[in-house]
């Protein structure tokens, strides 16, 4: 059929076409030449076969038609049976070229799907090979596992992973080394979903770690399975913790750096009312004023423990559109559901600029917050973020549609009455930005509230500045 298929290809139509019409034309001559001897009206068959492949049912039809009238014209047979041999032999040609139509066109459908069908093989082989060559060569460890725990397919990463230098994983049990995964598929083997966990990992060696898994599962003929990618956090952790510990020590040293003035401006006061009494001569010689006197200035020595760090210890180069973008990420979604709008204005290209990362992002999350608690009540909720460099700094101002401010000469006093929690946000936060040579100020508004945020170029501020 595959020879047949390449004889009434579309490249030879025309030469088929003409080949068919002139056999006709030869068989009809020599049927009238060698008339009332012979009969050749059966050879009709053959060029109707030949332009059946091309032809459409109603050429196919005529052609059949006028193949039969020219048998019958040159036949020999006795006439009374005319009719009957015309409309047989009409209808011998017609089912005969119709035939060869429907067979040449199905085989050429069949062929056209067993080219769709090779094709679409072939794209599958190289979408597997494609991800077979993603997976081996993936940095993160990827495994798949039969219903029973087992593991059918690990890459390398898996390997190094799990058993680094070790057997191959395949067909081992999982929860000798992922125990999370086995009682997923044990407990959720009639659910196919995809989500994250974060578990207890061992390798073959008994060293415990801190695993991340992203997994689903699925369905197949012989049962479920599931596919995980997994990754070793316990580093991450380490240095998150590492992190948290340093800045926790850090605000906790700007903290006490701040508290220590407060207290040495108390000190100095107490101190300078002690002397006053001095001068009494029936307080003087009192030893429990005496012993007084030596307290406060036991006080004040404390206080005046040096707790701070210099602006170019506690900074560092930062890139602050980053830093904006990771606020946005923050914050954008609480605002949403708050039915906050939030307007971006940062200026396109922002200098480096002096500062604490993690600082800055705790000062700008605090200041959102305010802004948040602020507008709970009000008609038009909007927070205007804008960052412009002015003057040798850049100042991000946050200004909101909220109630405003009654008392700002108190905004940055710690434990002011009717302050959110401790009312120390404000305060804290310009101690931070303090810590590095920034500043944090309000500025007056007719309406709302605006805080600013100063920060000093890349280059450190020279000298030293206490918490």
């Amino acid at each position: 059929m595959t020879d047949l298929l390449s004889i009434y290809a579309p490249a030879n139509r025309t030469k088929l076409i003409v080949v068919g019409t002139l056999l006709v034309t030869a068989i009809a001559v020599v049927d009238w030449a060698t008339k009332p001897y012979i009969s050749l009206g059966f050879l009709y068959l053959f060029p109707i076969m030949i332009l059946g492949g091309f032809l459409s049912r109603v050429q196919i039809v005529g052609i059949a038609l006028v193949c039969a009238v020219l048998q019958e014209a040159f036949s020999n047979l006795p006439a009374n049976e005319a009719v009957v041999r015309l409309l047989l032999s009409s209808a011998g040609f017609v089912g005969t070229g119709l035939f060869i139509s429907e067979l040449i066109r199905n085989r050429r459908i069949v062929m056209s799907h067993v080219e769709e069908l090779t094709a679409q093989i072939t794209l599958r082989q190289d979408a597997e090979e494609q991800l077979r060559s993603l997976v081996n060569t993936s940095p993160a460890a990827i495994v798949t596992i039969d219903s029973e725990g087992n593991v059918l397919l690990a890459n390398e990463a898996a390997q190094q992973l799990l058993d680094p230098g070790g057997s191959p994983l395949r067909d081992r049990a999982i929860s000798s080394h992922l125990p999370a995964l086995k009682t997923v598929l044990e407990t959720q083997s009639s659910r196919s979903f995809r989500t994250t966990l974060q578990c207890t990992g061992q390798r073959s060696d008994g060293e415990v770690f801190l695993a991340g898994v992203w997994f689903s599962t699925y369905d197949t003929i012989s049962g479920p399975r599931l596919a995980a990618i997994v990754v070793d956090l316990s580093e991450d952790l380490r240095n998150r913790e590492d992190l948290s510990l340093d800045y926790l020590l850090k605000n906790t040293r700007i903290l006490m750096s701040a508290v220590a003035h407060e207290i040495r401006n108390l000190c100095s006061a107490v101190l300078v009312v002690h002397k006053n009494l001095a001068k009494v001569r029936e307080i003087e010689s009192n030893e429990d004023f005496r012993a007084l006197g030596s307290l406060i200035l036991g006080l004040e020595r404390v206080s005046a423990l040096e707790l701070g760090s210099t602006a170019a210890q506690n900074g560092e180069a930062v890139e602050l559109r980053s830093v904006l973008d990771e606020l946005r990420i923050l914050i954008e979604t609480a605002y949403h559901e708050a039915e906050i709008d939030v307007q971006w204005d940062v200026q396109e290209s922002l200098p480096l600029v002096w500062a604490d990362r993690y600082g800055l992002i705790q000062v700008f999350l605090n200041l959102a917050k305010n802004s948040q608690r602020a507008m709970t009540s009000t008609r038009i909720k909007l927070l205007r973020i804008a960052a412009r460099e002015e003057r040798k700094t850049v100042v991000i101002r946050f200004e909101d549609t909220g109630i405003g401010i009654a008392s700002p000469e108190n905004l940055f006093r710690q434990f002011q009455p009717g302050a959110q929690s401790s009312g120390l946000g404000l305060y804290v936060s310009r101690a931070i930005m303090r810590s590095f040579g920034g500043e944090l100020r309000y500025e007056a508004r007719s309406e709302g509230c605006c805080f600013a945020v100063m920060l000093p170029l890349r280059a450190a501020p020279e000298g030293a500045v206490n918490a």
